[in-house]
Order: C-alpha cells, then structure tokens, then sequence
C-alpha cells in the first residue's frame, strides 16, 4: 500500500463514502500532463494574443501604404501635370517667336542676328516631355529633365521678352517715321506744272522746275502732308508768302505764293492740320500753291509721296 495514495470523498447528506486509489506513479505521470496542458494553453493563448495583436499592426501598416499610395499617386499626377504644363509653355514661346517673325516680315524690320534663335545661339527646342512613359519607367528622370526645361524656358522668356521690347521700338520709330513721311497731296485741285525740266513761263528758257505746283481757287485750304514742326512762316523773295515744314528724318516741304498763312514758326501740325490758303503772291501766275520735297537738303519729285 505504501505504493499507493487514497482519497477519500465524503458528502455531507450522508451517502456512501467514495474512496480512489492511485499509485504514486500515476499521480506523477498526470500531475506533469496537466503541468504540460496547462502550459501548453499559457502558450495557445499567448500565441493568440500574439497573433490579434500583430493582425492590428499588419492593418494599421496595411492603411498607412495605402495612404501613401494615395500620397504617391496624387504626387505623380501633379508631376505629370506640371509637365503638361511645361509642353504648354514651350508651344506659347514658339507660338509668340513665329507670331514676331510675321510682325518683322510685315514691317519690313530686321531681327539681330544674335536674337535670332529663342532656345539661344544654336540651340534647339526641347522635346516634348513624354509623361507617361517616363512616369511608369523613372519619375525621377522625368524630374530631372523638367528642372532643365524649366531653366530653358526660362532664358527663353528673356531672350522672347527681349525680342518683344526690341521689335516695339523698332516699330514705335517706324511709326514716327511713316507719320512724318509726307503721303498726301497738300491741297485739291489740277496739277499747272510738274517736277522737273520745263520753259519758264517768266524767261522762256529751259530751266528745273523743283516743285509740284497745284492750281484751285484762291483762298483754297493747304494741308500738311504729315506730321512736323513749322521752321518757316513768313514773305521770302519770288516764294511770296511761304511756309516750311520740318518732318524730320531729312525730310523737308515748303509751300508757296501763299495769300494767307495759319501757322507760325514753331507751331507742331499733323498730317491734314490746315497751315495757309492758296494765293498768287510772290512770282506767279495765278492762285496756286508751289510744292516742294527736299529730302536732306536736296529737291525731290513730291509725286513720289502722294499716296492718295
């Protein structure tokens, strides 16, 4: 008996005794299998544990690369439409350098050599950027080339804006110079003498007629062919009453045998401003007005800068 151990149960409502016998044995041996299952549950529900808590994290990263996808993708379609934007600009810059070229071409103005190319001397204009491809192969690469065309459109925008103040001068002198060119007859009426070699109605020889001599009646208005400042408004010798006009740029008109003068030395007109009325004064014939074009000092043909 001294192998074994016995339990003995009793009930307090005064049934049978129950008693059990075990062998020392047996008692070890089950004592170290409940050791081990309840071990082996510590470690089942450890595991468990272990596992909802790496489940959580695995969904919390899970939702974090999710938003950074999002993040990423809403980086690259702004990488890719910045780039759009770039392509866009570069066609603008063209667009305006051809737009320039016409306006030169139309008013017949040299562009430097120098400025001749927008993207620079010998420079090119840069591709295209190809933002799908370069999108799904090197984003970075795509970057990279966007930081050089951005500098290029940069330098390109100077040189264009360059250009654009060159060409607005260049036309703002041109502007003044066709305002005060001479291009309209000074006054209405039938042409009495041309420029050029005639018999003088006063001596009969052959002589050069400098002028451009327009017949109306008496009082009729003289315009000014175009814009100047009057040097001259007074009597002068066989001119009778005269009046110069200094346009610039050379060009010089004078108008004589006068009967009146609306203008005084100094005054600025425009083209059509009325400066005097035909007369006869000075050595003439009849009510006319004698026309001159000297360009530089020189007598010219008048009919060359009659456009109407």
């Amino acid at each position: 008996m001294r192998n074994k151990i016995t339990f003995i149960l009793l009930s307090g409502n005064g049934s049978r005794i129950r008693q059990f016998s075990y062998t020392k044995l047996a008692l070890a041996a089950g004592a170290v299998l409940s050791v081990v299952f309840f071990a082996g549950m510590g470690l089942l529900i450890q595991d468990y544990l272990n596992l909802k808590q790496a489940a959580a994290q695995v969904a919390q990263l899970s939702n974090q690369v999710a938003a950074r996808d999002a993040e990423i993708g809403h980086q690259k379609r702004q990488i890719e439409c910045f780039a759009n934007e770039i392509n866009q600009l570069k066609q603008n810059l063209v667009a305006l350098d051809t737009f320039e070229k016409k306006i030169r071409v139309i008013a017949n103005l040299e562009k430097p050599a120098e400025q001749d190319n927008l993207f620079g001397v010998g420079g090119a204009t840069p591709d295209d950027l190809d933002t799908s491809a370069s999108l799904r192969r090197d984003q970075s690469g795509l970057i990279r080339s966007m930081h050089d065309q951005v500098e290029q459109l940069e330098s390109a925008s100077f040189n264009q804006e360059q250009d654009f103040t060159s060409l607005l001068d260049q036309l703002e002198e041109k502007k003044n110079l066709l305002a005060c060119t001479p291009s309209i007859r000074p006054a209405k009426g039938w042409i009495s003498s041309r420029f050029g070699y005639r018999i003088s109605p006063f001596t009969g020889r052959r002589e050069l007629h400098a002028a451009y001599d327009i017949a109306n009646r008496e009082g009729s208005p003289i315009i000014a062919p175009a814009n100047g400042v009057v040097t001259f408004a007074g009597k002068k010798g066989l001119y009778g009453n005269l009046v110069i006009i200094d346009h610039g740029y050379g060009l010089v008109t004078r108008y004589g045998h006068l009967k009146t003068m609306d203008v005084k030395k100094g005054s600025k007109v425009k083209r059509g401003d009325v400066v005097a009325k035909m007369g006869s004064t000075g050595r003439s014939t009849g009510p006319h007005v004698h026309y001159e074009v000297r360009l530089n000092s020189v007598p010219v043909n008048p009919e060359k800068y009659i456009l109407n």
